[in-house]
């Protein structure tokens, strides 16, 4: 029997590269997305020609409300669609970032970055574990930030700072369940996340890649093998981590 993943926020980017290669490695994938539904149809096609089922559904990972209601559809989906009551997978990996300095930054963006990469990604994973499968993995997304920020990201790295020991404190309490908990935080990434800072802007793109001990930065197929080997039982022995996964930035 496939295994099967949740992957949020996964229509473009790091998720949907995290949802292809989790497909690729032979099991099912259930999406997210917040807005753009046209992606998600695409990235669920995409998942489909690989030879595996895929359904997306819309949610907004910072609307903590809409857990229950999410939960109930997906177990649903679940049986009609998969013929099973569980999953197996669950990638928190929905997210947006901020830039502003600490004079500037308003309580409204303090509480959306703590609502999406904190409240969120503690709530969602309680309205899912009665429907995940012991022996499963759950990969949450930090950040480089962690570890070496700069002016202008504080509330950012605040927020996937307390995901990251999140992490840890799931892995020992879901421990004896067989339940494996570790964070994955990429270094800079060519994705049109922060408007496409790394992507776009040349300038940012080569102070990023002369800092990185590869020469170079990342790419989302530098991120969606590795975290689809850390879901499987490749690493079964692995939890409580967090591993960085950034060519050796800042070392």
């Amino acid at each position: 029997m496939a295994k099967i993943a949740i992957v949020t926020g996964a229509s473009r980017g790091l998720g949907r590269n995290m949802a292809v290669n989790i497909a690729r490695k032979g099991s099912d994938v259930i999406i997210t997305y917040r807005s753009r539904a046209d992606l998600a149809e695409s990235a669920v096609s995409e998942i489909e020609a690989l030879g595996r089922r895929a359904v997306a559904f819309q949610l907004d990972s910072a609307d903590l409300a809409n857990f229950p209601s999410f939960a109930r559809s997906l177990a649903q989906t679940l049986k009609e669609t998969f013929g099973r009551e569980s999953f197996d997978y669950l990638v928190h990996n929905a997210g947006d970032g901020l830039f502003a300095p600490l004079s500037e930054t308003t309580e409204a963006q303090f509480d959306q970055q703590m609502n999406l990469h904190v409240k969120g990604v503690f709530f969602l994973t309680q309205a899912l574990l009665p429907l995940m499968a012991d022996g499963g993995s759950i990969v949450t997304i930090g950040s480089g930030l962690t570890r070496v920020t700069y002016p202008g990201f504080a509330v950012y790295t605040m927020a996937k700072a307390a995901a990251d020991m999140m992490a840890v404190c799931m892995a020992r309490e879901l421990g004896p369940r067989g339940i494996r908990v570790n964070s994955v935080a990429p270094g800079a990434i060519e994705t049109d996340f922060g408007g496409g800072l790394v992507r776009d802007n040349p300038d940012v793109n080569k102070q990023f890649a002369a800092m990185t001990a590869l020469g170079r930065v990342g790419v989302p197929d530098d991120i969606g093998p590795m975290v689809a080997s850390l879901l499987s039982e490749d690493n079964r022995w692995v939890t409580g981590q967090r591993i960085e996964v950034s060519g050796g930035q800042t070392i």
